[in-house]
């Protein structure tokens, strides 16, 4: 039989009987060797995650730095990929352009959830307001696929919804997305309607947390709707706001099917984003080691807006 050693700890005074455990003691069991047994339980899943995610970054990495074409072995150039993406006017048009889409996308979504979650949240809290969320968030289940062919109809320049109905009202058919001063807007404004119900719902979620004292105290005080909203609603969500704009401007930098589906990236390469200038480098003209140096930019950019939220709600 084996002997199982352990000590106490005693928490008062005086000695203890031998054996026997003095009032108020602890058992102190002797160090255990750590146990991996834990790793089988969550081996699938890293493994899937080495395999979809780890790999192929470590992958993109490698081919970055290698004049790689699909069609031969790739060949070690250093950074020279880089130094070329330095000066090649169309990344740089391609980055400034996504930067732009963002800059459309992210504040309006934004304040378009937040203003119709909280008008839901304070006042339609029924089978309305219901309806009204279910009906928002039906664009978000749809993909983007279809939501870029449905709207690239809806703004025909012949046939199009939106301009045979500018006609009936005597207004000229406009070309939206065949000019390169609005088609990257109006790209931007199908993402707006295609996300703000995803963030309406993250949105109306956090409201419920807010204790409804705060509301009740602030009208005893005369404080009205609107006052309210900027000085209860609009603070209490900030961490929420945090998670809603970062997962906007991640979303927005590696905006692809939508812009593809309606545009192509045209006119005259107005709304080309970064992950189409990748898709064109890579499958159309073959050059994998320069797409792998443009992916490898979007990975830093996205990096530091992750890193950028997670100081700001640590900051808090």
């Amino acid at each position: 039989m084996t002997t199982r050693l352990m000590t106490w700890r005693t928490r008062g005074s005086g000695a203890p009987a031998d054996g026997a455990a003095p009032p108020g003691a602890t058992a102190v069991r002797p160090d255990r060797p750590p146990s991996f047994a834990g790793l089988w339980y969550i081996a699938p899943s890293l493994t899937i995650l080495l395999v979809v995610v780890v790999v192929p970054i470590l992958m993109s990495a490698y081919y970055s730095l290698t004049d790689y074409s699909l069609l031969g072995s790739p060949g070690w150039v250093g950074a020279e990929n880089y130094l070329d993406l330095v000066a090649d006017a169309g990344f740089r048009r391609a980055l400034w352009q996504t930067f732009v889409y963002t800059a459309i996308s992210v504040p309006l979504q934004t304040g378009l959830a937040l203003v119709i979650a909280a008008v839901i949240a304070r006042r339609t809290r029924n089978r309305f307001g219901a309806f009204v969320r279910s009906a928002l968030f039906i664009p978000v289940i749809a993909s983007m696929v279809i939501a870029g062919s449905v709207w690239r109809y809806l703004l025909g320049t012949e046939h199009g919804l939106v301009n045979t109905i500018l006609g009936l009202v005597g207004i000229d058919a406009v070309n939206w997305l065949g000019r390169p001063g609005t088609a990257l807007v109006v790209v931007a404004l199908v993402t707006v309607w295609k996300n703000v119900g995803y963030f309406l719902v993250i949105y109306y979620a956090g409201m419920l947390d807010i204790p409804e004292d705060l509301y009740e105290a602030s009208s005893l005080d005369g404080a009205g709707g609107i006052r309210q909203f900027w000085n209860i609603t609009v603070p209490s969500l900030r961490p929420v706001t945090l998670l809603v704009v970062i997962l906007g401007t991640i979303w927005s930098f590696q905006v692809f099917d939508l812009v593809y589906t309606m545009t192509g990236g045209g006119p005259g390469g107005g709304t080309i984003t970064l992950v189409l200038a990748i898709y064109n480098s890579a499958f159309e003209n073959l050059q994998m080691g320069y797409a792998s140096a443009m992916a490898m930019v979007l990975f830093v950019v996205v990096l530091i807006v992750s890193l950028a939220q997670r100081a700001l709600v640590n900051r808090k």
